[in-house]
């Protein structure tokens, strides 16, 4: 598809294309690609269902133990599975050392780009040296194992550097996502009892640079757990540091020991928590250990994107502070050895082909971002990417919702050419790794299908009363045994993580949460959420998280969010909301004020898109709002009983107002 016309004739050709191949249902692994997969023979299921404990001791051997595991699985207290128990590991030996140790210690491990155009090239060695000296300057600073470290960093090498230095000494990393507000680092700071926080003077984003450090001094002084902040000088904006606490990660480098042998953990040893959003407004700590989590994250990575580490360039395009970059940004790839993109700015800056220009620049061959990246390529046209040479490409992926088959196929027919597979892959920041996908050289894919469950994993699709198997139609989402990677609790919370994840079908099934169906190949097709949480372009948010944000507005008195399908961002967020007082609406002054208001308290990618005036909201007579009237009628459905509400006119009222919104344009 290089030559494809970017004329707006040439777009109409480009539609009229993909509407012809909606019509084709299956996309069989090109045979060029299959000749040469790492895997290419279906049996290889049948294998690991065969001896599903055993495949994953394979893959476990493929990493380097300081002693070996001779105990797979202990089950004996369900859920709180525990794997390859008596085994010793170390997540950033098996980055580093190892191949440092293996004579590829010259090979470069990111290619990193910063915005206004800055590379930097580190290879392996770089960053063995970098990560054993920051390890000794943690430990200088009194971190030792099990204490956990906050880590708010742009998309910069300092923040690998950071997270691998802290497996090393066995110190959980809590990485929050740079683009939140400073509140919610604090918050998670406050619930993880960090001791220590790695952050940066101030971060690029389109041409802007936002003052972070500033931000987090003005919400982190009273906070008595954490000891110290380091600073990574980045842009050099002004900041101020704190005698006693704050001290410059270059200065605290200079000082440390050059030598930092790897601590020998239990395979069971925290490796780090995450916080995810949850159906309350209290974050979810998700705990990963160590031996478990890099099995389930480098196997994937070697086998879902048929890598070849001393031939293929690897990019996903995610940011670190989410799990996917966690696991394929950092864990999986380095722990397999690969070379990977690293990019600090946004898709669309300083142009919007800058993408296409940096796969071109470094050649990449595997290329792995998000549905909603996909349709943002899509709005702006393929003319940004037919300037490129994209030749390289040999495989593409996406991750964090579901794919639009139409999406897929202009994925498929634009940046592939029509030669590369397309890898749908799901996954949660709770199973750690992938969990459904294809297997390029082997399935069959359809647009906007994640096809089947890896070797080794039991997903199905179960009815909501008993959890019987759903062999055509639309049921749960389930997985149905154990698996390496998967969470082990919630940070301090073993109840909620019985009651979330296991109180619905037993202790031995664990709920997504999300709907989903089979079809008649059993291919699975995942629907969406099932609780109150909105995926917004890859991001979960709980509803009742932008919803404690709106409230905290001062001239609003109540608020109900609801997810809504948005074409740009997969679902957008839109909020039903109640003012103070006697007045009914406010302004268009007032939507935007509330709108920079969540984005102060979370961060700008949870600002509503759609602000709905309510004089009072759908609520049963215990009080609880009623989030799935609000979804039908802000979507125009037809409304079942209302008799049971509270107070049954207030959804005539709505619908009173929504006919007028819509009648407003």
């Amino acid at each position: 598809m290089a030559d494809m016309e970017t004329t707006p004739a040439g777009e109409e050709t480009l539609e009229a294309k993909l509407e012809a191949m909606l019509e084709i249902e299956k996309f069989e692994p090109p045979e060029e690609f299959r000749e040469d997969a790492l895997l290419s023979d279906a049996s290889v299921y049948e294998e690991a269902e065969g001896d599903w404990k055993g495949w994953w001791t394979a893959q476990a051997k493929e990493l380097h133990w300081f002693k070996e595991p001779t105990e797979i699985l202990d089950d004996s207290n369900p859920p709180f599975y525990r794997w390859f128990t008596d085994g010793k590991i170390n997540a950033s030996y098996n980055c580093l050392d190892r191949h440092v140790q293996a004579g590829n210690g010259d090979r470069v491990a990111f290619h990193w780009r910063g915005e206004e155009g800055e590379e930097r090239d580190l290879t392996y060695a770089d960053l063995h040296r970098d990560v054993q000296r920051f390890a000794n300057a943690l430990k200088d600073l009194g971190i030792g194992k099990g204490d956990i470290v906050g880590i708010y960093l742009p998309m910069i090498p300092e923040v690998v550097v950071a997270m691998l230095a802290c497996a090393r000494i066995g110190a959980p990393h809590n990485v929050v996502f740079g683009g939140f507000a400073a509140d919610s680092v604090r918050e998670r700071m406050e619930f993880s009892e960090a001791k220590a926080l790695v952050t940066v003077d101030g971060a690029r984003r389109k041409g802007k640079t936002a003052p972070i450090k500033q931000q987090v001094d003005d919400v982190m002084g009273d906070l008595e757990t954490l000891e110290h902040i380091v600073v990574v000088q980045h842009t050099g904006a002004d900041c101020e540091m704190h005698d006693g606490r704050d001290v410059w990660f270059h200065e605290v480098m200079d000082k440390a020991d050059a030598e930092c042998p790897a601590e020998e953990l239990d395979a069971e040893h925290p490796l780090y928590v995450l916080y995810t959003s949850g159906s309350t407004a209290k974050p979810k700590g998700v705990v990963h250990t160590t031996g478990g989590y890099m099995t389930g994250v480098t196997s994937t990575h070697r086998y879902v994107f048929d890598l070849k580490p001393d031939r293929d360039v690897w990019w996903c395009s995610a940011d670190v502070g989410w799990v996917t970059g966690h696991s394929y940004i950092v864990y999986g790839p380095m722990g397999n050895g690969a070379t990977s993109v690293m990019y600090e700015g946004a898709p669309d800056y300083p142009h919007k082909g800058i993408w296409w220009e940096l796969c071109e620049r470094y050649g990449v061959t595997l290329f792995y971002t998000a549905p909603t990246a996909i349709r943002a390529c899509m709005k702006w046209g393929v003319g940004h990417v037919n300037k490129h040479d994209l030749s390289k490409l040999r495989l593409l992926g996406t991750v964090g919702e579901p794919i639009n088959p139409k999406a897929w196929l202009w994925y498929h027919m634009v940046v592939g050419g029509e030669r590369c597979p397309i890898v749908d892959t799901w996954w949660q920041t709770e199973t750690g790794a992938i969990m459904i996908t294809p297997l390029p050289g082997i399935v069959a894919t359809k647009p906007g299908s994640a096809t089947r469950p890896f070797p080794g994993v039991a997903a199905d699709v179960v009815d909501e009363r008993e959890g019987k198997p759903v062999a055509d139609g639309q049921g749960l989402l389930v997985l149905k045994r154990p698996w390496p990677a998967m969470l082990r609790t919630l940070y301090k919370e073993d109840e909620r993580f019985v009651e979330t994840y296991f109180s619905r079908f037993g202790k031995e099934t664990y709920l997504v949460g999300d709907a989903a169906r089979k079809d008649k190949d059993g291919y699975v097709w995942i629907i969406g959420r099932i609780d109150d949480v909105v995926n917004v372009s890859g991001h979960r948010l709980s509803t009742a998280e932008v919803e404690s944000a709106i409230v905290s507005h001062q001239l609003v008195a109540e608020a109900a969010v609801i997810g809504q399908s948005d074409e740009d961002s997969g679902q957008a967020i839109c909020a039903f909301v109640t003012l103070q007082g006697e007045a009914v609406e406010g302004s268009d002054e007032l939507v935007e004020d509330i709108r920079a208001h969540v984005g102060v308290r979370i961060g700008k990618f949870a600002r509503p898109k759609r602000i709905i005036w309510s004089d009072d909201l759908p609520k049963t007579r215990s009080g609880k709002i009623m989030r799935r009237l609000l979804r039908d009628i802000a979507d125009g459905r037809a409304l079942g009983d209302v008799t049971t509400l509270r107070d049954p006119d207030v959804m005539s009222q709505l619908e009173d107002k929504i006919k007028e919104e819509q009648a407003e344009g």
